[in-house]
């Protein structure tokens, strides 16, 4: 068996005043005809990362309307997440390969766990390439397999692609955050779906401006001073140094500036460490520069607080699949900043909900213009929130894979 997670309870009618009476209807609707369905999710890790953190909220909506739906993480030693982070990195354009020898660790990490999962389902749901293999090895486990990507495909390298495309074309269905980052030669049904945030977990539930003070205080914020804020992983496509860079240009006209930059580490990525460790490098003791993650005490509440609270929240990234910490900034209701990149164009338009960069020269002209002008980030905010609500919630998602479902039991 493949590692069971644990997820808790969740109703959907919680969502209604949220999402809207018709949108849930329209989901009780849809999943009438799939009740008892047996549908897993199988994924490389259950924490530290988008992917997970969609699960948490997904599987027990899931379960709400009447699938029996369940979550397994695959089995991998650090060689297999080695070659993995390779990959990944690769297939959002960095020109490194996997050689033979760690596209065997993929390939026999892949034929053990394919092995380990269970027969009997409906639908099998694999996300991302670590465990992309398991449909072409074991397709008699499932009536139906989905494969969902979270990544950005748009220019991969080459060699990468060529290799892994034979074990994800042939997917009945496939889910892609936007149509760019499909790769040539897909086979099954395509579908575009961008991912979305649950307004109800503890990161993005509504949190008192006073409570949010108090817990960004407790960090060492000087709550009376201006803050800026990215929250996302330690990751050299996230550009947590041009943050850095873009803050030192801000601080040379408001020396009152501080910087947080909130990440969380994640078991899949060996590389994280050393990229934590340079971004404190390039803050080079800057007290007012916070570089936090979840080993010191970083949870899912203190990230909501220093969203809530910063007065400029950036997603400053370079490569950016999708990026869901850019709608969990909005829906705070915050003015924001991001990368002109990836999925970030999709949740922000320019000047509208927000504010996209191509320099960390840029970010600082934005971020100045908005602390010296709190009428635009008010404005800026109230409409991200809108946007978000409309597009980015989970509800909304659950919709879109009901109906995935349905196409598939019927084909």
């Amino acid at each position: 068996m493949l590692q069971p997670v644990a997820v808790g309870t969740k109703s959907l009618t919680d969502y209604t005043h949220i999402c809207g009476r018709g949108l849930i209807d329209e989901i009780r609707e849809l999943a009438e005809p799939l009740k008892g369905r047996r549908v897993v999710h199988v994924s490389a890790t259950a924490f530290g990362g988008g992917v997970s953190e969609i699960l948490y909220t997904l599987v027990p909506l899931m379960r709400d309307v009447g699938l029996e739906c369940e979550w397994q993480v695959i089995y991998g030693r650090e060689e297999f997440f080695n070659a993995t982070k390779l990959m990944h990195n690769a297939l959002q354009g960095a020109p490194q390969d996997l050689d033979e020898e760690q596209w065997a660790t993929w390939m026999s990490y892949n034929e053990m766990n394919a092995r380990e999962l269970s027969a009997g389902w409906d639908v099998c749901l694999v996300h991302d390439p670590q465990p992309a293999a398991m449909h072409q090895l074991v397709p008699e486990k499932a009536a139906g397999w989905v494969w969902r990507c979270h990544i950005d495909l748009s220019t991969p390298n080459p060699e990468t692609i060529e290799r892994l495309l034979p074990f994800i074309e042939n997917y009945p269905q496939s889910l892609f955050h936007m149509q760019e980052y499909v790769p040539k030669g897909m086979g099954g049904n395509v579908n575009i779906v961008p991912p979305a945030i649950d307004p109800l977990a503890p990161k993005n539930m509504a949190l008192s401006p006073e409570d949010a003070s108090y817990v960004c205080g407790q960090f060492g914020i000087d709550i009376d001073r201006p803050l800026m804020c990215q929250v996302s992983r330690f990751d050299p496509w996230k550009d947590p140094l041009g943050v850095i860079d873009a803050y030192r240009t801000v601080k040379e006209k408001l020396p009152d500036l501080q910087l947080a930059l909130v990440g969380s580490m994640a078991s899949d990525d060996p590389e994280g460490w050393d990229f934590f460790n340079a971004t404190i490098a390039h803050a080079d003791g800057d007290p007012d520069v916070h570089i936090l993650n979840n080993f010191n005490n970083v949870g899912s509440i203190e990230v909501n607080a220093f969203q809530s609270h910063a007065d400029v929240l950036v997603q400053k990234s370079t490569r950016e699949g999708f990026g869901l910490t850019v709608s969990e900034a909005i829906w705070k209701a915050r003015p924001f900043i991001g990368g002109n990149v990836g999925g970030i164009p999709l949740q922000v338009e320019d000047g509208v909900t927000g504010f996209l960069v191509e320099s960390a020269e840029q970010c600082a002209q934005r971020t100045l213009e908005i602390l010296k002008d709190p009428a635009l980030g008010k404005a800026l905010g109230r409409r991200g929130k809108e946007h978000v609500r409309t597009h980015f919630l989970t509800p909304r998602y659950l919709r879109d894979y009901l109906r995935i479902f349905t196409e598939l039991a019927q084909s």
